[in-house]
């Protein structure tokens, strides 16, 4: 069987046994037919994992036991990625894509050009995309998934990165010496305004680009983050 990652409760993972209810026991005893003595890795959402093995099937319930340390497949760089608003089901396809490459925080700001509101429930669901994410592709870390925030937030939520990269079609530059960490924001279509790439000059923002073509949003944060998670 392949391998299989459960994203459980951080309260949780600290035992000996863990149960297994409702949505995810349908996925894994339903639909992905585990059964006694199949192996699960399972994370805690916080950089921890675990083997496990099951140890008990029931109707409604499952039962794993908890063993040694698993790999926790999460990339030395910390990334954080800011983006900007975008339309829920763009939104929804880039927080997949980014958990995938292994971003520890996707954080959506309004921007000049850039002003959307999520509707009543967004931000609760792609938290469950996150999580999805985080099972399918093996990390132990669920990215935090925040906003929309206030642009004048933008460097409270950089905190912590030792490097500040924003991407833009008219950069020269290149990316740099990478670091154990840093923040990658991502302009809107259109382009940053003449105010908002002033100030993000002033704040020590790096501008970098992708080259001469012109990306969606979702897809530049994409590109942009794997080239700073995925370098040997």
């Amino acid at each position: 069987m392949s391998l299989v990652t459960l994203l459980a409760d951080p309260g949780r993972f600290g035992g000996a046994e863990l149960r297994v209810e409702g949505e995810p026991y349908k996925h894994l005893f339903r639909a992905r037919r585990l059964a006694v003595g199949d192996r699960v890795r399972v994370v805690d959402g916080e950089g921890r994992a675990r083997w496990s093995e099951v140890s008990r099937v029931d109707r409604a319930s499952a039962v794993l036991a908890l063993g040694e340390p698993a790999a926790d497949n999460e990339p030395p760089f910390r990334l954080i990625l800011l983006v900007p608003t975008l339309r829920p089901e763009r939104a929804s396809w880039l927080v997949e894509k980014a958990t995938e490459v292994g971003a520890v925080a996707i954080r959506f700001l309004h921007t000049e050009r850039a002003p959307r509101d999520f509707g009543a429930g967004a931000a609760a669901r792609l938290r469950r995309v996150a999580a999805a994410a985080v099972e399918q592709c093996h990390r132990s870390r669920l990215p935090e998934v925040t906003g929309p925030h206030d642009w004048r937030d933008l460097l409270d939520l950089a905190a912590g990165a030792e490097t500040l990269w924003v991407l833009d079609t008219a950069a020269t530059a290149g990316w740099g010496e990478i670091q154990a960490s840093g923040a990658l924001l991502v302009g809107p279509e259109g382009g940053w305004s003449d105010r908002e790439r002033g100030e993000l000059g002033a704040s020590g923002w790096r501008a970098v680009g992708l080259g001469p073509r012109v990306l969606r949003a979702e897809t530049a944060a994409v590109v942009g983050a794997a080239m700073v998670l995925l370098r040997e």
